[in-house]
């Protein structure tokens, strides 16, 4: 009788010992996941929710450009934020107030909302091989900021990019080529120089890399009259920076 009157015993203060463990360890799981929200003044974190007109409204070009570096540093320090994508899908039906408009690369290897650390509904991503504008580009870029209130357009270039090796290899096929002589300025602008002028050459294909999106960077200003004007104003900052492959490192570039 003693030993079964024992057991309940040693049951019921085990139960109590997990238990207690297991409340301990749940504040932790909270902090973590308060640390990979973030916040606006009063904004609530976005983690299970998208922005709002109101919010978006709030922020400035500088906020939203340290946001994007904010989460970039996630993204290599491999703490991405964790997001209900269920509940995001279902709320940005309602509508989309993203914060940027992201110019890049085709290359699969570069996926740009992880690289920022972005979430459904945050920003707008246009893509094609080299990271270059053309009319439907700019046209997008000025749906994005004029008609949506987006307050960053940001040009992002990769190293080791193949329509950059194949610009300045002369490559010549169906419809690349004419994709390609968009990326020929960028090239162009190197011709008095001594090395070897190959997509072979690491420094010359970085060269152009980072001269291709300075200049995309400059005909954005020159053929949209309406995101020149609204830089001029401060609604929008149109800035650039390259990804790096092997740390998924973003460096901005001073123009």
């Amino acid at each position: 009788m003693l030993r079964m009157s024992l057991n309940p015993l040693l049951t019921c203060c085990l139960l109590t010992v997990l238990l207690t463990s297991c409340a301990k360890e749940q504040p932790a799981a909270g902090n973590a996941s308060e640390n990979s929200s973030e916040t606006i003044g009063d904004v609530k974190p976005l983690v299970n929710r998208v922005l709002t007109q109101e919010e978006q409204a709030q922020l400035t070009p500088e906020q939203v450009l340290t946001l994007l570096k904010e989460g970039n540093q996630r993204f290599v320090a491999g703490t991405l934020t964790a997001r209900d994508h269920s509940k995001l899908v279902r709320e940005a039906a309602l509508g989309q107030y993203p914060k940027a408009v992201i110019l890049s690369c085709l290359d699969s290897r570069i996926p740009v909302e992880d690289v920022f650390d972005r979430g459904i509904g945050d920003i707008f991503v246009a893509r094609v091989a080299g990271n270059f504008e053309n009319t439907d580009i700019l046209g997008s870029m000025e749906f994005a900021c004029k008609v949506s209130g987006s307050k960053l357009v940001f040009v992002l270039g990769h190293e080791s990019c193949g329509a950059i090796r194949g610009a300045i290899d002369g490559v010549e096929l169906g419809n690349i080529t004419a994709m390609l002589a968009n990326i020929k300025p960028a090239v162009e602008h190197f011709k008095d120089y001594e090395g070897e002028q190959t997509g072979q050459n690491p420094e010359f294909v970085k060269m152009v890399t980072k001269q291709n999106v300075l200049a995309t960077i400059d005909r954005i200003r020159t053929n949209s009259p309406i995101l020149k004007e609204m830089e001029q104003q401060g609604d929008i900052k149109i800035v650039g920076g390259i990804y790096n492959m092997d740390t998924g490192t973003v460096t901005m570039l001073e123009e």
